[in-house]
């Protein structure tokens, strides 16, 4: 009988994209395995670009909120549906819908005591698995098992027609294009400055490659002042979905991007790509892709992993210098110029 798997999904576009390499295991092991994803609403066009995901499920739970009554009856009306579930976040509240809906295997780390909520719960090393891609595999294994089989790519299936009736909504010119992925959710530590990504759309601009400035509503500012410093620059922040956004960036050249949901992104559509690491870490959350270039200033501060710069200076990103990030992009697209 196929095997009928609920995965409770991550709240961000980043550890959505690399739970993609989680389900490609879980489908080479038990290839008839029917796969379901319970994700945010925001997430759920990109989550059914997962190869191996069959069907998705609306979390109608803010992250954050614990709303106890609802999340029982939420997940009561699911009762009989599924056979097992993966769980993973690490929050307590983040597996009580497998525990109301009566799934039989719980799986997920330990977390916050999560023991009473689930009966697969696992320890996990954090220092031997250093990568999240990784930690999301090894719930693919047995329990007991310590480390996981290599972690394929997390990648997405994009139809080009859909990106072209994107680049028709936006009104956007046929011809070359390099996706500037400016924001980062996470915090201001994360985000080469403005300035230095006008520089960057001025130059692109200058040799008749379109510059695309791409991010979420909460990236609209940013997006104003980069256009300002940068007229050739096309301001698409806060214009598209996500969804519509791993569109663009899969019919771009190639893309720059701080280390955010949209770089994965990228490394999942298989674009030549440039990450821009600050207050983060590549060791733990890198571009899963051999087509991209790390660049990071490498300062005894970093990463820090803070949301603002600690030091009041935020010199791993001011000092990544619009010369050095060009110096690696170029090569992207040599033959276009």
């Amino acid at each position: 009988m196929t095997e009928r798997l609920l995965i409770v999904g991550p709240s961000w576009l980043g550890d959505a994209v690399m739970m993609g390499s989680l389900v490609q295991r879980l489908k080479a092991t038990v290839p008839e395995r029917a796969i379901t994803v319970l994700t945010p609403a925001h997430l759920a066009g990109v989550v059914r670009r997962l190869p191996g995901v069959a069907d998705t499920l609306v979390n109608p739970f803010a992250h954050g909120a614990l709303k106890l009554a609802e999340r029982a009856a939420f997940g009561r009306s699911l009762s009989g549906r599924f056979d097992a579930a993966i769980v993973l976040p690490h929050s307590w509240k983040s597996a009580l819908v497998p525990l109301f809906a009566r799934i039989p295997r719980r799986s997920g780390f330990v977390g916050e005591a999560r023991y009473l909520v689930l009966n697969d719960a696992r320890k996990l090393d954090e220092a031997a698995l250093p990568r999240m891609v990784d930690r999301f595999c090894l719930l693919a294994e047995q329990p007991g098992v310590r480390a996981p089989g290599a972690s394929p790519p997390p990648r997405l299936e994009v139809d080009p027609a859909d990106v072209a009736a994107t680049r028709v909504r936006l009104g956007l010119a046929d011809g070359p294009a390099v996706a500037l992925c400016i924001g980062a959710e996470y915090g201001p530590a994360k985000r080469w400055p403005a300035r230095h990504f006008a520089e960057l759309a001025r130059r692109l601009a200058g040799k008749g490659i379109q510059p695309w400035l791409l991010g979420g509503p909460g990236d609209v500012a940013a997006g104003a002042e980069v256009a300002g410093l940068a007229p050739g620059a096309i301001d698409l922040t806060g214009r598209t979905n996500l969804d519509e956004a791993a569109g663009l960036i899969a019919g771009a050249t190639a893309a720059v991007s701080n280390d955010s949901g949209l770089m994965h992104v990228a490394a999942a559509v298989g674009r030549p790509l440039v990450a821009l690491y600050g207050s983060s870490s590549p060791t733990f959350t890198p571009p899963l892709s051999d087509r991209a270039v790390i660049l990071s200033e490498g300062l005894p501060c970093s990463p820090c992993f803070e949301r603002v710069c600690p030091l009041g200076h935020f010199n791993c990103l001011n000092g990544l210098s619009p010369d050095r990030v060009w110096a690696a992009l170029r090569p992207m697209f040599a033959r276009l110029v």
